[in-house]
């Protein structure tokens, strides 16, 4: 979201930023106006008490596939109760702000969805993995709840959650999108979106001469730790000490990054490197393979930079994205097995036909218009009113 926010900033918009207070510093310095008005993912976490206990609770979870557990569950986390009050958050908003002429919401952001039903105003979907497998049959009911809750009528269409077209940001050839999802227009993200970050020495320093793989669980895994109480869908501590369990078995320098969950307690050889946070995208630069859950922004980041992915899905749409991966030949569907993991790393850091499947990719991606170019197609959407934004 946050490149195409800055870049309609940049454009000279009136851009207004609604997220959850512990993701309002991500728009810092970025020149639109942030509105913390939506509840944190801890506390949308809570409403999958009712869905989880539907399935058994939580040890009938650990007895169900990770496609089964997301299938499960993602009508509720992507359209369950909390959507109400953060539709009522968007309506006091527009009071505050006036109707926009334009929503961008992330994929799997409802709530923006069914306000901009609501107004008649347009509304696309941002790249985001959720919007990658958020197909409009999976939450047509429990949106129909949410219209129901907010007195909102009910569309001629209530499948089209994609009417007026989704942005992306892989290349349509090697698009993550399920086939049930709408086609999109796809532009190149910047490099970093984080600017001005430089690589820690100590990653300099390491030998040239090994492989380097990037290892990591990247930033939501962390933020579940310790809320066994709420019913967190993984245990992020087990999955890290897989990983890096596998990494230890690995003959080249390995980058870890933990989230800030403690390692202290693994005999770690001296080849593996433990952080609590990396700058990703530049690591990757220098990166021979990206041993990772599989959330879309890793993906995209490794395929911009023509690392082959290792992906050990977690939850969400990540089993979707290991499978994908897997079958566009970009990389390996892991399975959470320790052994298993260092051999298919061991096996990719020589595989050239994925390197040159990888590199093909980030070529396609490297072809992509720019995300400033969006500016002007959403200019055009807003002005004309005309559904279906597609290549």
């Amino acid at each position: 979201m946050l490149p195409f926010a800055r870049a309609l900033g940049d454009a000279g918009h009136r851009v207004v930023v609604a997220c959850p207070p512990d993701i309002a510093g991500v728009f810092d310095g970025a020149p639109v106006v942030v509105e913390p008005v939506f509840a944190t993912m801890a506390d949308s976490a809570e409403h999958l008490g009712p869905a989880v206990a539907r399935l058994g609770g939580p040890a009938a979870l650990a007895t169900l596939t990770a496609t089964e557990v997301t299938t499960a569950l993602l009508p509720t986390l992507f359209a369950g109760p909390q959507v109400t009050g953060s539709a009522r958050a968007l309506l006091a908003l527009v009071e505050s702000h006036g109707t926009p002429d334009l929503v961008l919401r992330d994929g799997g952001e409802t709530a923006a969805f069914l306000v901009a039903e609501h107004l008649g105003v347009p509304c696309v979907a941002a790249p985001s993995g959720a919007g990658n497998v958020l197909s409009p049959d999976v939450v047509a009911d429990a949106l129909a709840e949410r219209r129901d809750e907010l007195g909102f009528a009910a569309p001629d269409d209530p499948a089209a959650l994609h009417r007026w077209g989704r942005l992306d940001c892989m290349p349509p050839q090697f698009s993550l999108a399920g086939p049930q999802i709408a086609p999109a227009r796809a532009f190149r993200q910047d490099d970093q979106v984080s600017r001005g970050e430089t690589l820690p020495g100590w990653v300099g320093a390491l030998p040239g001469s090994r492989p380097l793989v990037v290892a990591g669980l990247g930033t939501a895994m962390p933020a579940m730790a310790g809320r066994a109480e709420r019913r967190a869908p993984v245990d992020p501590h087990a999955a890290l000490r897989t990983v890096a369990e596998a990494a230890s078995r690995l003959d080249a320098e390995v980058v870890l990054s933990t989230g800030g969950l403690p390692v202290d307690d693994l005999a770690l050889p001296a080849h593996v490197h433990p952080a609590p946070w990396v700058p990703q995208p530049l690591l990757l630069q220098v990166a021979d393979l990206f041993l990772t859950h599989g959330g879309y922004n890793g993906v995209r980041e490794a395929v911009r930079h023509g690392v082959p992915l290792a992906v050990l899905p977690q939850f969400g749409d990540q089993e979707h994205n290991a499978r994908r991966i897997a079958e566009l030949g970009l990389g390996a569907h892991c399975t959470p097995d320790a052994a298993e993991i260092a051999a298919t790393c061991t096996r990719l850091l020589g595989d050239d036909d994925v390197r040159a499947r990888m590199r093909s990719a980030q070529r396609a991606m490297l072809a992509l218009p720019p995300v400033e170019d969006a500016v002007g197609v959403l200019e055009d959407l807003a002005a004309r009113r005309v559904p279906a934004l597609v290549a």
